[in-house]
């Protein structure tokens, strides 16, 4: 669990008002001119108190400033540890990944990815805690704790998103019970009533072959060229939290990855930015505008969509925004359980006989 304390106020730092009251008081007490009820007593009196109250005013705001500072730099700290950016490259794939907040004070958001090299391939989470801050926080590091644990011990995605749905159900119980103390260690009713979190799960083969389970998160584009399309149309199971998983969880195969194509993965706070005038933000169209000379590198493609998408919004999202951009770097992609094509014997040239 990550906690971020407050620093207690030192000793140093109830100084300063000290000896601004200290002066205040002594002019008024000590000092003669502080007795006398003239105009110009009067005016050197509220000058006195004018000044006290100014840097009062001032040492207040310069504290709440720093406490602002430190808080802020706790949270990108504490947002680093959990939300921890993937190796550049991972088992062939070129990976880029970064998160824009909504809440610029805190600087966190409850966008969750991660990447992870498995001996069943490379396991993908995309997903997006309702809300953001550091109340979104919490949840993202325990389901992805789990996930990074899961994605290594467990065969079938399906268990995967399994182990993802119990981790969610149990830490939402424990905030229910630490929220509400009264209740004991009574079961709280419908804990789960009003939180969800949509999370994408992905699997890539070594031969490129694409299983995804998908629990009311945006399907990923996939850029083939110059073209750009959805991964698939599948309709998604409902989000974790409110509902069951289903009792069959296969994974079902979405094609394939093939090497040079990429994957673009994203939370709903991308195609759901507008403008100042109301309009959505047309993703697909700026992946269009990105490939469409050439197919462009994940770290191309993750600063031109930010930009883009500051440049829509004013630089001011409503939702947080993540992205996760996948490409196959793989030279070869060999079809698994297909025999390796036999090599041909060289024909050597025979000299024509002599007639």
């Amino acid at each position: 669990m990550i906690r971020i304390k407050a620093r207690a106020p030192t000793g140093r730092a109830a100084v300063l008002p000290t000896v601004w009251g200290a002066v205040a008081v002594g002019y008024k007490f000590g000092c003669p001119l502080a007795q006398q009820h003239g105009l110009g007593a009067r005016i050197v009196t509220s000058a006195v108190f004018f000044a006290v109250g100014t840097g009062l005013i001032f040492h207040v705001r310069r504290t709440l400033l720093q406490e602002l500072r430190l808080a802020r730099r706790a949270a990108r700290v504490a947002e680093s540890v959990v939300l921890r950016p993937p190796p550049p490259r991972l088992d062939g794939l070129d990976v880029a990944a970064a998160q824009l907040s909504a809440d610029r004070g805190a600087c966190v958001g409850g966008d969750l990815y991660e990447a992870v090299a498995t001996e069943y391939g490379v396991r993908v989470v995309m997903g997006d805690v309702r809300g953001h801050g550091l109340a979104a926080l919490g949840t993202v590091a325990v389901l992805l704790g789990s996930f990074r644990e899961a994605a290594h011990d467990e065969p079938e995605l399906g268990r995967v998103l399994r182990r993802l749905d119990r981790t969610l159900a149990r830490h939402l119980r424990e905030r229910a019970r630490a929220e509400h103390p009264a209740q004991g260690t009574a079961e709280p009713d419908n804990p789960v009533a009003e939180e969800f979190v949509t999370v994408l799960l992905l699997e890539i083969g070594r031969d490129g072959e694409l299983r995804a389970l998908n629990c009311g998160h945006p399907w990923p584009y996939l850029l083939r060229g110059t073209r750009v399309d959805p991964l698939t149309r599948a309709e998604p199971f409902p989000p974790l939290g409110p509902f069951p998983l289903p009792a069959e969880l296969a994974a079902p195969s979405c094609g394939r990855l093939l090497a040079g194509e990429s994957l673009v993965l994203f939370t709903d706070g991308a195609e759901d930015a507008r403008d100042g005038r109301g309009n959505f933000f047309a993703l697909r169209d700026v992946l269009r505008e990105v490939v469409r000379d050439h197919p462009e590198s994940p770290q191309t493609v993750l600063r031109m969509v930010f930009g883009a998408l500051l440049h829509h919004t004013g630089e001011k999202p409503a939702d947080d925004i993540a992205v996760l951009v996948l490409r196959n770097d793989r030279k070869e992609v060999q079809l698994s359980g297909a025999p390796a094509p036999a090599r041909q014997a060289p024909v050597r040239s025979q000299p024509a006989p002599h007639r």
